[in-house]
Formats: C-alpha cells, structure tokens, sequence
C-alpha cells in the first residue's frame, strides 16, 4: 500500500510542479511516521523513501538507532531544551526552532559532539494561540543571533497553516511565509542560507507547492490513517 500511496503522491507532486512551473525534484517529501512501527517505516524505505520526520523526541530517538543509518531525519515537532541533548547525536534537521534559547542549546550540544545541525526557524503564520512558531516580528533577531553560531546552520523556515476549510486563507498563510523568507535574505550570512521551505501536510500540500514549498511533510496521504492506541 505504501509504496502505492508513494508513487501516486509522486504523480500528483509532478503534475502540480507541471501547472505552477517548477521542478518536482525540487520538492522534498518529508514522511511523517508518529505512531508508526518500525515495520512500517521500512517498508517506505523500501519504496525508497529516506526522509523521516517525526513530532515526538521520545519517540524519534529509538526509530533513529534501529533503523538503517542513511535515513535523514526531521524533528518536525515542538522542540524542548531539555531534549534537544537527545537529539543532537544522530537528527538531521529541525524544523521547529522558535526561539533563540532553542538555538543557544542546540549549539552548545552540537558542539559536544563536533556536528552540524541543520534547522528551520518555524513562524506562526496562522496567527492561533495553540500554534507553536515565532511572531513573524521576531523572526530578525532570531536569525541575527544565528548568525553568530558555528555548529547550527538555519536553512529556511517552517509554518502550519490553519486547520480549515478555506483554501485561500491557506494560501495567504503559506505566501506570507515566502514573503518573509524573500524578505529576510538580506541577513544571509555563512551559516543562514534562507533556501528551504517546509509547510503544507496532507490536506493542503498542493497549495504549499505552488507556494513555492520545498519541503512537504505528509503523514496520512502515505501511510494511511494512524492507530492512536500504539
């Protein structure tokens, strides 16, 4: 069924990168697999599939010392400082840095263990109290303190959308995030580098791409609907 699922979500990815003009190899499919064994999770590396997220720290820590070590990893879940230091040794990217105390950490923790952590600074674009993210206000002088840091590397930015039914007010939300990364290069330096774009799930992916996502995180439309009671 995974592997299925996968080549229809990478139909769709192709023809909507068709109507909008752009590359569908620009788009990276990020699996979301909370709640999902270890089975599963091969069977879409299997379908050939190496980009993993997960939402949970406790969760995502055991999935990355079992599973085959070319598998790139993304915490895409709220970040707490004090897991981050069970993170540092084996995740690939973080989507989810909102503040600069998580970046403070993260460095220091990094730097323990001599690696480079790639991020994405993630930004309330709906405006909602329950949604994580930095006020799209304090996005500058979170990249101005990143630029000080030499074992994290801020590569983009994050955003969920509202959970509605109102595709245009997805839109506005997911070209405001665009918007402000277009608008903060000016701050690029060695180690920001604003080129990535991580938002749009399963119910709103395609208004994501035409966006101008580069970073998709799919969840249901892969693996189907999740057993809670694991």
């Amino acid at each position: 069924m995974i592997r299925k699922n996968l080549n229809l979500l990478n139909q769709t990815i192709t023809e909507i990168c068709k109507q909008c003009g752009r590359n569908p190899e620009d788009i990276r499919l990020v699996a979301v697999t909370k709640t999902h064994p270890e089975e599963t999770i091969m069977e879409a590396y299997d379908a050939g599939l190496r980009d993993f997220g997960e939402n949970k720290v406790q969760e995502l820590v055991p999935k990355m010392e079992k599973l085959p070590a070319d598998v790139i990893w993304h915490m895409v879940g709220t970040v707490q400082t004090n897991k981050i230091k069970d993170l540092v040794a084996r995740v690939d990217w973080i989507h989810s840095i909102s503040k600069v105390k998580y970046l403070k950490e993260l460095e220091k923790r990094a730097a323990r263990v001599d690696r480079i952590i790639r991020v994405l600074i993630q930004v309330n674009i709906s405006g909602e109290d329950q949604k994580s993210g930095c006020e799209p206000e304090q996005l500058a002088g979170i990249l101005q303190y990143a630029a000080g840091l030499h074992h994290v590397t801020v590569h983009g930015l994050m955003g969920m959308a509202s959970l509605t039914a109102d595709r245009d007010q997805i839109r506005e939300q997911f070209r405001m995030l665009r918007r402000m990364r277009d608008g903060h290069r000016k701050l690029e330096t060695e180690s920001i580098r604003l080129d990535e774009l991580s938002m749009g799930m399963s119910g709103d992916y395609d208004i994501a791409i035409e966006e101008g996502a580069t970073m998709i995180r799919l969840g249901t439309s892969l693996f189907g609907g999740r057993d809670y009671t694991l």
